[in-house]
């Protein structure tokens, strides 16, 4: 990528007013490209054509949009290898990941797709005499989608599809350390046949870019994932305008280990939740719950598969972790990881940080651990797994659900009375028995409870409740 890769605004692919370097996190000195910023009268323009574009492609065929979306989803899959190496160089996870996601992302498009011809309303009779009722769905208008750059392809196409399958327009503002994952699905998006406008992709930073979008009257429905400080911003300012938002925000799970689990398995879940992805995962599992009659077994287990584990360049043979998304991200962890000791947690492996290439850290895991310590409390987005020892497991559900989040959270436990108390008192949007808190379905709705999220759920038919409105139609014959 030796030139300057453009916005695409309006159906034109266009300069933006700069640019910014975007860096590979596992070798800094390597440039993957130059990415154009949008200038405000770039998203004036995109907002007006999305307007526009948007009543054409409501009043759209329904076979047409299926179409729309089913190849989009045929071509990712298609080049998932392709587009897997540019976003593993890009984000760094490893390329087995960025290959998956690419995959899963087209699977959203497709699942869309065909939910395009199951949009049905209904029909109820009235109290009052020859007349009808009938219930339909409609399109909300212009949605803005603000992705974060952990899941740059994923995320995003969990809020595109739907968004376009239902009828709407779409103004999308990525994460800038990820911009090149975004090109590369504008590209496939832009070469369908849609109106001019229906799709923008507006690249910029938050303060400028993103406020512009969250604070637009002009904007029908905003779908956000981010931190929580940022989704408290983005909710004050479409209360403003009234402004229909979703918000997908911060996390701290956790996974309870009881006496009775498969310990195997068990730590496989733990290394799996807290390390994969580096740790950058919303869903990752930072505090593993213990119980003392196998506290110490367990994390014997977890320090023999955490030793075997290889930490290095994404797109090396055999990389299981690769780096942190860049040197703030880096330094953030240095800062946990001295707060877990200044806190008097011990180490009992990892932690090394080798900054003279790339943003490498190899995953840390802490015990004698207490759940009122910030390093428990606080979102760290690091591949740092706490462990904290309890008595049983009502202190260990008392102890997974005392937090300000609540998205997903897992137990270990061949118990069934356990698992079946857990699955219904846990206070999280996605209960995990004898998995990791990691690892979510495509055609089923995803989100949590108290600060995590805000407002309907996102993907599967679920998604629908959030992209459409519902209009109450009356008929006297």
């Amino acid at each position: 990528m030796s030139q300057i890769q453009k916005n695409y605004i309006a159906g034109n692919w266009v300069e933006g007013v700069s640019s910014i370097k975007n860096l590979n996190p596992s070798n800094y000195t390597e440039v993957i490209g130059e990415f154009a910023q949008a200038s405000s009268a770039q998203v004036r323009t995109a907002l007006s054509a999305a307007q526009q574009a948007q009543l054409a492609w409501q009043a759209t065929g329904l076979e047409a949009r299926l179409q729309v979306l089913q190849a989009i989803g045929d071509e990712m899959i298609a080049r998932c290898d392709e587009l897997g190496t540019l976003l593993s160089r890009e984000e760094g996870k490893p390329f087995a990941e960025g290959r998956g996601e690419v995959y899963r992302a087209g699977q959203f498009f497709q699942y869309y797709a065909a939910q395009v011809l199951r949009q049905m309303g209904e029909t109820a009779d009235s109290v009052r005499p020859g007349v009808e009722i009938e219930t339909r769905r409609e399109p909300m208008g212009v949605v803005t989608i603000i992705s974060p750059w952990n899941f740059p392809t994923a995320t995003a196409a969990w809020k595109i599809a739907p968004a376009l399958a239902f009828g709407n327009a779409v103004i999308w503002k990525p994460a800038n350390l990820t911009p090149a994952s975004a090109v590369a699905l504008t590209e496939i998006i832009a070469k369908q046949n849609i109106p001019a406008g229906l799709f923008n992709l507006v690249m910029g930073s938050g303060a400028e870019v993103g406020e512009q979008l969250i604070n637009s009257p002009e904007v029908d429905a905003i779908s956000f994932t981010g931190s929580l400080q940022v989704g408290r911003r983005v909710a004050q300012a479409a209360a403003g305008n009234l402004t229909k938002f979703q918000l997908e925000m911060g996390s701290k799970n956790a996974l309870i280990v009881l006496d009775d689990a498969d310990l195997d398995n068990a730590a496989d879940c733990a290394v799996g939740g807290a390390f994969g992805g580096t740790g950058q995962k919303c869903t990752a599992s930072t505090r593993l719950i213990v119980t003392a009659g196998v506290h110490d077994a367990f994390v014997e287990k977890m320090q023999a598969r955490m030793a075997k584990l290889k930490v290095g360049d994404a797109l090396a043979e055999g990389v299981n972790i690769g780096p942190v998304v860049d040197a703030k991200q880096l330094q953030q962890n240095r800062d946990y990881m001295q707060l877990a000791q200044d806190e008097g947690c011990e180490l009992v492996c990892g932690g090394d940080i080798d900054d003279s290439k790339g943003y490498f850290m190899t995953p840390a895991l802490f015990i004698n651990t207490r759940n009122d310590m910030r390093i428990n409390r606080e979102e760290t987005f690091a591949p740092i797994a706490c462990i904290i020892k309890v008595a049983d497991y009502d202190e260990a559900l008392a102890t997974l659900n005392d937090t300000e989040y609540g998205l997903t959270g897992g137990i270990c436990t061949q118990s069934l009375k356990y698992a079946s108390h857990f699955k219904r008192h846990a206070k999280t949007g996605c209960a995990m028995v004898n998995l990791p808190t990691a690892g979510t379905d495509y055609h089923v709705p995803f989100g949590g409870r108290k600060n995590s999220s805000y407002g309907s759920r996102e993907q599967g038919q679920y998604a629908e409740e959030f992209y459409t409105e519902v209009k109450t139609c009356y008929i006297k014959g």
